[in-house]
């Protein structure tokens, strides 16, 4: 920490990751991490660990290179500090299944033409995987993406395919077009992951009920145990729950 006699106490840490930040925005948006640490002052170790929590929390994004750029977080914030405050309304419902399930609980939406997830709710119980608030690249391999692509109207949805790659990430991801499509759910349909994002995970996801626009809401474990009844009726009400929160703010 840092302090002044009479002044506020600052953390130093936020503070650098402030920087860092500012780092990558003065660079046309986009540099490296040995760039960003020579600016910044810092050790580099030090500044790796600033820029994976700055990622993993969709701030940046590090690209294949191993460069970082401004993240999608930032558009989110930006934009859309209503549905922001929204998304605030709507974390006790979140929090509720969360609870139910034992689950880190995931909320996606349909914004400006990408597939967003606009809140995470987890705890030490209850443990995320490696997805982040932001991502949009994924979403033909999460049931909270594929969930999403079959409430598009079918122009929408091919656009979206047409401006992001199938990425290959694990050997049971569909990269394929036409199976993809064949395997949406319907609009009111759940939409299940099973170890297409990432080995050992299973996702299943449940649309918003009408009125909120395209979004999904659903939950990670590790295990495929997730399709019971008591599980989906448990998901079903959440998703109505947290429709009810986004409507009324």
């Amino acid at each position: 920490m840092i302090g002044q006699r009479g002044g506020p106490t600052l953390i130093q840490s936020v503070q650098r990751a402030l920087r860092l930040l500012e780092i990558v925005g003065e660079r046309d948006g986009r540099a490296s991490a040995k760039e960003i640490a020579r600016a910044a002052g810092l050790p580099l170790a030090t500044t790796y660990h600033l820029l994976r929590t700055l990622a993993h929390e969709g701030y940046l994004q590090r690209l294949d290179d191993g460069s970082y750029v401004i993240g999608h977080r930032f558009d989110v914030v930006r934009d859309h500090g209503s549905a922001a405050r929204a998304v605030a309304n709507a974390r006790p419902a979140l929090e509720w299944l969360r609870d139910e399930l034992g689950s880190a609980v995931y909320l996606a939406r349909w914004v400006d033409g990408e597939v967003v997830v606009v809140e995470i709710v987890d705890s030490a119980r209850a443990p995320r995987i490696d997805l982040w608030v932001g991502i949009h690249d994924a979403a033909h391999a999460t049931a909270l993406g594929k969930c999403i692509l079959g409430q598009l109207p079918v122009a929408e949805r091919e656009d979206y395919l047409a401006r992001h790659p199938l990425h290959d990430l694990t050997p049971r991801t569909v990269v394929d077009r036409t199976r993809l499509r064949d395997r949406l759910p319907a609009p009111d349909g759940l939409a299940v992951d099973d170890e297409e994002y990432a080995v050992g995970v299973h996702c299943l996801a449940a649309p918003l009920p009408a009125g909120t626009g395209p979004g999904s809401l659903g939950f990670v474990t590790p295990t495929a145990e997730r399709g019971s009844e008591r599980v989906r009726r448990t998901l079903g009400t959440a998703a109505a729950r947290v429709a009810r929160a986004l409507v009324l703010s």
